[in-house]
């Protein structure tokens, strides 16, 4: 089977797997993505996380190597090469198309530079596109809402927390004025008109929906309020390990957060229908791939450890936020089908690579999905490995996901970085990321002869965002197959030392660092 000779990538931020019509949801309409997988995808169904959270799921992609055990949240490194180098001097045309604000600022800041075009659509989350709120605007479409900071009023007190999106939400006029809507205007845009000059290329569509601000207009705000609300709209869910269990959200917020985490996914499968009827209009599917994929889900409540989970908080990384939903379309394959193999975000960049016949020097982890949707495979990786830098590293075998926690203490640990950028935080006397001290030292990354900054950390010091309040000695086994929602947790069972074996081998595998060895008890 031919290669296809182009390639689109869709990736949607946030995009919960169990809620998805394919995926057997039945909460949320998304009829665009169910369309998509029942008549022109391969829906594969044991896909998982790398890197986390956002940026380093994004670095699994496009540089095709995990960064998690190295370093948090951060920039392409100077011994990396990212897939838009390759393809630029393959002579492929690259474009992107992003709503996404973490790419335009520090810690994110040169992922888009080697597109040969890039479209950024200004106003969502953090994004700070206006200095003031619009004095015209009177609740519509943008309906009064919780400012960003209402969580850590009620919770801590705290008062200094503001997010840039509560101002750009008073210039939107209707619905296509939203960001979500505007990227994928764009991204049909350029399927339609541009695509024509160009012999091979490749688009990356990194859409921020359905990510919060769970903010939508009519006639998707409120579309699944089942309760009676008559506050101001709650679009900036908590980040929380027991909110309901703790008192701090009521059953009934804790609802009407879901109902508009579902508006803002209905809102966005809909506009995700215009990239199909640009396929459809111009017959791309006879010689264009199609992806569609998520960095991470997010958690709206799921129970476990009897405690209701919302956000991304630090918690390990559960089926509802690390098993993720990945569509393929690929050219001479019929659609409808399914596959079972184990795949995780790396193994994309390798995919993409294949397509186009390229490759980089550095080192990379990924393995092509290409054998398994030509058929030429059933399987291409034995284990798959993630997590967040300082936190639990997992490890699955497709059945059973161990995750395990450092030992005794969260050390030692160190950072290798060349750029030491992070995630800015935007609050006043937070600082996300300590700046290296005399302590550092150069060292080598694996497969690099270029010298980069190893900063070790120890008990007492401010550790990178990321990394803070990690837990110790908490180990946890799923057996999957028979307990997928994660209610018993089965470390002491003779699975554990085997998940153990296992982990060691994929962090060898992968050249970990020494520290990662020690500080979660494997030496």
């Amino acid at each position: 089977m031919a290669m296809p000779r182009n390639l689109c990538v869709v990736l949607l931020d946030s995009l919960n797997r169990h809620m998805l019509g394919s995926y057997g949801g039945h909460e949320f309409d998304t009829p665009n993505l169910d369309r998509f997988a029942a008549e022109r995808a391969t829906r594969f169904t044991n896909h998982v996380t790398g890197s986390l959270p956002c940026m380093p799921a994004r670095h699994d992609i496009l540089t095709g190597s995990l960064d998690f055990l190295w370093r948090p949240w951060g920039s392409i490194e100077l011994w990396e090469k990212p897939i838009t180098r390759a393809l630029a001097e393959a002579g492929v045309t690259t474009m992107m198309v992003t709503d996404h604000p973490h790419l335009f600022e520090t810690g994110g800041e040169n992922y888009h530079t080697d597109f040969q075009a890039w479209d950024y659509v200004r106003g969502h989350e953090g994004d700070p596109w206006r200095t003031y709120s619009d004095p015209s605007w009177v609740g519509a479409p943008a309906m009064p809402a919780r400012t960003g900071g209402w969580w850590f009023e009620r919770t801590i007190g705290f008062d200094g927390l503001t997010r840039a999106y509560d101002k750009s939400r008073t210039f939107f006029r209707e619905e296509a004025d939203y960001p979500g809507p505007r990227t994928m205007t764009e991204a049909a845009r350029f399927l339609r008109e541009a695509t024509p000059h160009h012999d091979r290329w490749f688009m990356f569509v990194d859409e921020f929906d359905p990510h919060e601000p769970f903010d939508t207009p009519a006639p998707w705000a409120g579309r699944y309020q089942d309760d009676p609300w008559d506050d101001e709209v709650i679009i900036w869910p908590p980040y929380a390990d027991g909110a309901i269990s703790a008192g701090r959200l009521s059953e009934t917020e804790g609802r009407h957060i879901r109902a508009n985490y579902g508006s803002k996914l209905s809102m966005i499968d809909h506009w995700f229908g215009r990239v199909l009827d640009e396929f459809d209009a111009r017959d791309l599917w006879d010689d264009t791939a199609l992806i569609v994929c998520t960095d991470h889900g997010h958690y709206l409540g799921e129970v476990r450890n009897d405690r209701d989970i919302w956000g991304k908080p630090s918690v390990p990384q559960y089926e509802p936020l690390g098993h993720i939903p990945l569509m393929i379309h690929w050219p001479g394959v019929d659609g409808g089908a399914t596959c079972d193999a184990l795949t995780t975000g790396v193994d994309l960049f390798a995919t993409i690579a294949d397509v186009f016949d390229v490759s980089v020097d550095n080192v990379t982890h990924g393995r092509s999905m290409a054998p398994l949707l030509d058929g030429s495979a059933d399987s291409i990786r034995d284990w798959a490995i993630g997590g967040v830098f300082g936190k639990w590293v997992q490890v699955t075998d497709g059945r059973h996901k161990y995750a395990r926690s450092a030992v005794g203490d969260n050390f030692p640990l160190s950072m290798w970085s060349n750029r030491w950028s992070t995630m800015p935080l935007h609050v006043a006397g937070m600082v996300g990321l300590p700046d290296p001290d005399d302590r550092a030292w150069l060292d080598h990354m694996p497969g690099s002869t270029i010298p980069v900054i190893r900063q070790p950390f120890q008990p007492g010091d401010m550790l990178p965002f990321w990394a803070g309040g990690a837990n110790v000695d908490e180990h946890h086994l799923f057996d999957l197959s028979v307990d997928p929602d994660e209610q018993e947790n089965r470390v002491g069972d003779r699975a554990e030392a085997e998940m153990i074996d296992l982990l060691r081998t994929a962090l060898e595998e992968v050249s970990a660092p020494d520290d990662q060895f020690a500080r979660l008890g494997l030496r």
